[in-house]
Order: structure tokens, then C-alpha cells, then sequence
């Protein structure tokens, strides 16, 4: 319906059919909780950045793996103190280089090497070893619980990245001394010292940093200071191995000098 105005016909518009304003079309509820869950990943994210950081410099008192009740109750008598690295001699960092990752001064969180070794080994029928670094380590202590699922592998390959990225090689050998595991409760290098050899961590001889390295991959079966016919056969090869290596292996690290400066041979 029109009418006609000026020789020309113009359309009548009643006000019932009056255009709506157009409203902004809302965004799908599942890309709301999308962009939400993104918000959060990122901010957790951005915080353990912000703690590893943190802990380049900051002592950990603890943990995630003392704190887990895999780890058992703590020996009582045992206070977990904190080791610097360059308080202790040099042969008790090299011992645990030697028999845990001895390319851990050259590799960037991942022995690619190892690695493959595991892999060709491991098709050729023999058993499933393990090829974890110490990066690798003191990253699933940290900030880990103990286990194989892919889960916590993923986790642990991000926060071994980060960990490299974010601290000193010196820093990553240094935590790992301070919370790795030397029997039942018992964490820390200073502990191990005490416990097993009733001395300081800085007055440890070669030969008891090699028997200490030596029980690393299962501390709760075997024992440093009550060394089993195997232990004592590993800790010898630590010891050869050290001699390999030398303490200029572990130069790149810029331990110092000091206590440090030489690997010890002396027994007690």
C-alpha cells in the first residue's frame, strides 16, 4: 500500500512494522568457556614461570616429593638442611654426574643420546632402562609426584624445559643434591651424610660420594653404609668413571674454587 505525493508513490510504513536496532550477536556459550579456560591455563601458567624463577635463587624447604605419602615418614632424627653446592668437594657433584648423567654439563634438559640407546636396546628385547636426566630428576621432585604415567611425563618434559631455560646448570646439580632421595625419609646430601656416615656433607671422601651415587637409582633397597656386594661393585665404577671424567668436567658449571676446587681422594 502507497500513496502518491509529488507525481511520485511513496510506501506507507506502519508502526507496528518499524525496523528493531540490531543487537550483537552473543558468542556461543562454548567459546566463552573456551576463552575461560585458556585465561586460567595461561595464568597457572605464568605463575609456576613466576615460582620456578622464584626458585633459581629461593631455597625449596621441601619437596612435592617429601610431601607425597610415597615418600614415607621422615627419619626423626634427620632435619633437612640445605647444602650449597660450593660448600661441598668437588668429587661429591661429580660422583652423582658420573653415575646418574654424565652429559648433564653439555646436554639442555634431554640426553637425546641416552635416549636412543634406551630405544634401540629396548628393541633389540632387552629390558626398559631408564634414560631420565638430572634436569629430568629434579624437575619431577620439585614439582611432581613419582609415577609413569604420560600425564606426569608431559609435565615433567615442560618443567625440565623451563628449568633449564629459567636456572644456572649449577642451580639444577645443586637442588637435585638438596632433595634427592638416599634412603627411607632420608633427602638432602647433608642428611645422607649424617645418617649413613655420621659426618658433614662437606667432609665426604670420594670413595663415600661414589658409595652415595652408587645407591641413587633405588635408595630404599640399598644402602651406602651397609653396601651389598652390588653396591660396592657400582660405586667402584663411579669411581672409575670420575677418574675418567676429571674434575674439569664439570668446568662449565663455574662451580668456584674452595672446597670445591679439587676431587678428594683421601679415606677416612
Amino acid at each position: 500500500m502507497g500513496l502518491w505525493q509529488n507525481g511520485r508513490m511513496k510506501r506507507f510504513r506502519s508502526k507496528g512494522r518499524t525496523r528493531r536496532p540490531r543487537h550483537r550477536r552473543r558468542a556461543p556459550l562454548a567459546r566463552s568457556v573456551l576463552r575461560v579456560v585458556v585465561l586460567t591455563l595461561g595464568v597457572l601458567v605464568a605463575l609456576l614461570l613466576l615460582l620456578i624463577l622464584l626458585l633459581r635463587w629461593v631455597d625449596p624447604p621441601y619437596s612435592m616429593y617429601m610431601l607425597s605419602p610415597a615418600s614415607g615418614p621422615i627419619a626423626p632424627s634427620l632435619r633437612h638442611t640445605w647444602q650449597p653446592i660450593h660448600a661441598l668437594p668437588l668429587h661429591v657433584p661429580l660422583a652423582v654426574v658420573a653415575a646418574e648423567d654424565q652429559r648433564f654439563p653439555r646436554h639442555r634438559g634431554f640426553d637425546w643420546e641416552s635416549i636412543q640407546e634406551a630405544v634401540n636396546a629396548r628393541l633389540q628385547g632387552a629390558r626398559l632402562r631408564g634414560a631420565s636426566t638430572v634436569s629430568q630428576q629434579t624437575a619431577k621432585n620439585v614439582f611432581l609426584w613419582h609415577g609413569r604415567s604420560l600425564t606426569r611425563k608431559l609435565l615433567e618434559a615442560g618443567l625440565t624445559t623451563a628449568v633449564e631455560v629459567l636456572w644456572p646448570k649449577a642451580r639444577i646439580l645443586e637442588v637435585y643434591l638438596n632433595v634427592a632421595e638416599w634412603g627411607p625419609g632420608i633427602f638432602g646430601i647433608e642428611a645422607a651424610a649424617q645418617y649413613h656416615f655420621g659426618i658433614p656433607a662437606r667432609h665426604l671422601s670420594a670413595e663415600q660420594a661414589a658409595l652415595l651415587a652408587a645407591v641413587l637409582p633405588n635408595p630404599r633397597v640399598y644402602s651406602p653404609s651397609r653396601p651389598s656386594g652390588n653396591v660396592l661393585e657400582r660405586a667402584r665404577w663411579v669411581e672409575r668413571q670420575m677418574t675418567q671424567l676429571g674434575p674439569d668436567w664439570l668446568a662449565p658449571l663455574q662451580l668456584g674454587s674452595g672446597p670445591a676446587a679439587g676431587v678428594r681422594t683421601d679415606r677416612p
